[in-house]
């Protein structure tokens, strides 16, 4: 898989802008706030339809502009397709693969798979749970849009249960019918969710053993710790789970279980590397499930997502860059960067020079 063009008008900084990328490494460099990490930032948006830093789409509007026009041409093995998107003042954003219009973000997922590395996933061991669910599902929801649909039911159902609690808490209410109908509702996918996060962890856990062992000669363990639990992952017992501690849920007007409380736990030589890793430790486990996700998504798909390299060289030492140069060498990656002299280059790449919003 690999994108061929990539087209911008009134987004971020960028008035215009038109880039044709080399099918292996493209390197987009120029100093900080220039406009490099929009680049990744719009190709992330045709992979998962939200950027992965904004909090509204209105923020990608360029300032002074009516609205924010992203075209992409790529291709995957098996045909060649062509993305656009439009984000209005409004806030309506308008999704089309090959003239069809997508309308809903799980469909949208299935075509362009990327995997993204930034400074911040070098939280992914010592942030926090929200950091290491987001991973989870950044992986599974790109090869199964079933999964996506499933955590949007639930989140959804999850914002009506959270909303009865309050209100019941507020007016001294312990008990009400409709809290049941709720749980139900949410077990239904809390099940479908964990099973597949279950899954998802024993893969990547592998692959990612195997990555660590080879960077440092450490031992790496990732395990599931999820909110529920129950050793039957099925919609009866989560129901069953939520109804006896609907009461503990009463007191405190708010939900307390359920699959947006789970986490998962790294372990580095057999301890808990979140609290007794080194910062190597750490940021190497964190590169290690990174590969691993690019990995796992080759293992389901048949081929590589595109890889987004946001600055992250800066932040590797030499041995862990010259590792992450190798395993990325066959595949395309964008990189950015304020210094192209920490990025292995040949005759295969192509470099883009950012400055104020244009590619020169």
């Amino acid at each position: 898989m690999y994108i061929k063009k990539l087209k911008l008008s009134g987004f971020r900084n960028y008035k215009g802008a038109e880039l044709e990328f080399s099918p292996l490494t493209n390197v987009i460099y120029g100093n900080n706030a220039q406009g490099k990490t929009n680049i990744l930032e719009a190709v992330y948006l045709f992979a998962q339809g939200r950027s992965h830093r904004a909090k509204t789409d209105k923020e990608l509007i360029r300032f002074g502009d009516e609205a924010a026009r992203l075209k992409i041409d790529f291709e995957d093995s098996t045909r060649s397709y062509s993305g656009q998107i439009q984000i209005l003042k409004n806030g309506r954003k308008s999704v089309s693969i090959n003239h069809v219009h997508i309308m809903k973000l799980s469909k949208l997922m299935n075509y362009l798979n990327v995997v993204m590395f930034s400074p911040e996933d070098l939280n992914l061991v010592k942030g926090s749970p929200n950091v290491r669910r987001r991973f989870i599902d950044s992986s599974v929801s790109q090869l199964y849009p079933s999964y996506l649909a499933n955590l949007m039911e639930y989140n959804k159902a999850l914002n009506q249960k959270n909303s009865l609690l309050k209100m019941l808490r507020k007016n001294g209410i312990n008990s009400d019918p409709t809290l049941s109908v709720w749980n139900e509702q949410l077990a239904q996918n809390c099940a479908k969710i964990m099973k597949s996060r279950v899954r998802f962890i024993e893969e990547i856990n592998e692959a990612a053993q195997k990555i660590q062992n080879e960077i440092s000669g450490e031992k790496l363990y990732i395990k599931y710790l999820p909110s529920i639990k129950s050793e039957n992952i099925s919609p009866e017992a989560v129901a069953d789970y939520l109804k006896e501690r609907e009461r503990r849920e009463l007191e405190f007007g708010a939900s307390l279980y359920g699959v947006q409380r789970d986490d998962i736990e790294i372990f580095v030589n057999d301890r808990e590397a979140k609290l007794f890793g080194s910062q190597g430790q750490q940021r190497t486990a964190a590169l290690s499930m990174k590969i691993a996700q690019s990995e796992y998504i080759k293992e389901i798909k048949g081929e590589y997502p595109v890889l987004l390299l946001d600055d992250i060289m800066s932040e590797l030492d030499i041995n862990r860059r010259m590792y992450l140069a190798e395993r990325i060498r066959d595949k395309q990656v964008l990189i950015t960067s304020t210094d192209t002299d920490l990025i292995n280059k040949d005759t295969d790449t192509r470099l883009f020079h950012i400055e104020n919003g244009t590619v020169i």
